[in-house]
Order: structure tokens, then sequence, then C-alpha cells
């Protein structure tokens, strides 16, 4: 990729955010998450350093008289949920209609590093699941301090894929997801409605609570290509066509909003949180007003 993951400028900024979970989900109650759920499991795994304002039961505090500083005791289970990051790496998200932006696929990268950090500060477990026409790569969710490192090194290499099938790889990945928890698809969503509404449905099924980011060019929304132009198939190579967008736009927006206004009704119908953002947007500020918003729901 061009520029780190996670720069220090931007664990700056997400610091001041929390995502909350909107419905139910296992995991022990801290404080931030809805949960049938009570106790935690006395398996010690590590220490993390402690924040300002969370609850003292697990200080560990002949730590904090020998180092004069504040650790947590963490428990295997002790975790608020548990968030699987789902990437799009199929050829269409290799697309950019600008060279200054970043190609969707790289946007995905940023946003599922910014999530990871933000849900693994939290001590909530994270699994990631990238994917092309099938599952490409699987990093189990677990709540470890190190496995940010083990997410972000998946984030930073993403495979060139093929072509999608994004509804049957959710019902895949649906059917290995046993516990309920928060899904996190980051996607263009370049396939059938029909097949994607029927992926996440086999989630909500589940339990799970699911919040698509539908990741798209501002090229491919307005067709703002000037003269003639060379398209070309990303996922399908060869196959190419030459032509004056101008001639075509005002149908192609027309039939790009119907498609998009499909999208929105039928996740609606799914309590599907749809994120729509486009390449131009940074993506710290996106999330941030998203994660905004959540909050002030609760």
């Amino acid at each position: 990729m061009s520029r780190p993951l996670l720069t220090p400028e931007l664990v700056g900024h997400l610091g001041r955010l929390d995502l909350v979970a909107r419905l139910v989900v296992e995991g022990f109650l801290t404080g931030l998450h809805k949960s049938p759920y009570h106790g935690f499991s006395s398996e010690f795994a590590e220490y993390r350093q402690y924040i300002a304002g969370e609850p003292v039961s697990h200080m560990d505090w002949r730590v904090y008289a020998k180092t004069d500083r504040h650790y947590l005791k963490v428990f295997t289970e002790e975790t608020n949920l548990r968030a699987t990051l789902l990437v799009d790496c199929s050829a269409s998200m290799d697309f950019t209609g600008d060279e200054n932006r970043p190609t969707k696929k790289a946007y995905a990268g940023y946003l599922a590093a910014a999530l990871s950090y933000l849900l693994l500060r939290q001590n909530d477990a994270v699994g990631l699941v990238t994917f092309d026409e099938a599952p490409l790569s699987m990093v189990p969710a677990r709540s470890m301090r190190k496995q940010l490192f083990q997410v972000l090194k998946v984030l930073d290499d993403l495979p060139t894929g093929t072509g999608t099938r994004l509804g049957r790889v959710l019902h895949r990945v649906a059917e290995r997801v046993q516990r309920r928890g928060l899904i996190l698809l980051l996607s263009d969503l370049m396939d059938d409605p029909d097949r994607i509404i029927s992926g996440l449905k086999h989630f909500r099924h589940m339990g799970h609570e699911v919040v698509v980011f539908q990741i798209l060019d501002p090229r491919e929304v307005d067709l703002g290509f000037e003269g003639e132009v060379e398209f070309e198939s990303l996922e399908e190579p060869g196959r190419k066509i030459r032509m004056e967008p101008s001639h075509l736009r005002e149908g192609y927006q027309q039939r790009f909003e119907q498609w998009r206004a499909t999208l929105r009704r039928e996740c609606r119908g799914q309590l599907v949180d749809l994120v729509e953002i486009t390449t131009d947007t940074p993506f710290e500020k996106g999330l941030g007003a998203y994660l905004q918003k959540r909050r002030r729901m609760y």
C-alpha cells in the first residue's frame, strides 16, 4: 500500500471514538455492549494497560507496586463481542478513477485497520476474512494484544482476486461464524442484489449484527469521464468497450441509483446498517462521522 495502515495521527483521532454494538451479542458485559450473558472465564491470558475510567476490579496491584503503573488482568473470554471483518479482494476492488486516489481495495484496508484498532482497544475479539469468489484467508477472532499485528499483516498485503461471488461467500462465512457477534463487510457490492441480501439474511438469521461499508469510486457513481474512453473489465480480462460516456451518462446514473436504492431498501428491511462511502472522502472522516452517529443512538 502507498502509506502505513495506522499512523500516529489516525490513532489519536480514533482514540476519541467508541464502536457500540446495537443488537444482542455474546460476551462479557463491561458497559459498552448489550449482552444476555454474565460472568467471565477465570483463565488468565495477559496483561494490558489500564485506560482511565475503566473498572478496577481486575487491576493487578502487585504489578502496580513494582512498576508504579496500572495494568489489568485479561481473561480468555473477557470480551465485549466478537467482530469479524470481511474484506472484498475481487478484481473490481482494484479500480480507481484517479491515480491520486486509493483503489477501493486499499481504502477497504485502511478502514479495516482502523476498525480493528478500535475494537481491540475496547478488548473486543477481532477476526478477518478476505475473499473474492471464495474465502482467501481467515484470521480467527481473538482479543489478544498481538491480534492487531496478525490482522494488519494480512491487510498490508491484500491479494489480487478474480471474480465476485459475494452472495455465496457470505453464506459460507455465515456457516463458519457460529457465535453471535458483529459482522463488518467492506465491499463495493458489485454483484446481484438478491444474492447479496440472501447472504446478509443468513447472518441476521443467526443473530449477528451486520454493518456494510459500500466502498465506491466517484467515477463509478457519476461516470464523470470526458471524451472517448476505453473501458476494460477487471473481472473479465480482455473484455473492452470504447465509448463517449457523455452519451450514456444520464441513463447510467438512473440505473446505478436504482441499484443502490434496492440495496438501501433491502438492508433497511433486514436491520443491516449500510454505510455508503466514496474513495474521495478521507476514510477517517467518513468512519468518524458514522461512529459518532451510532454513539448518539444510545
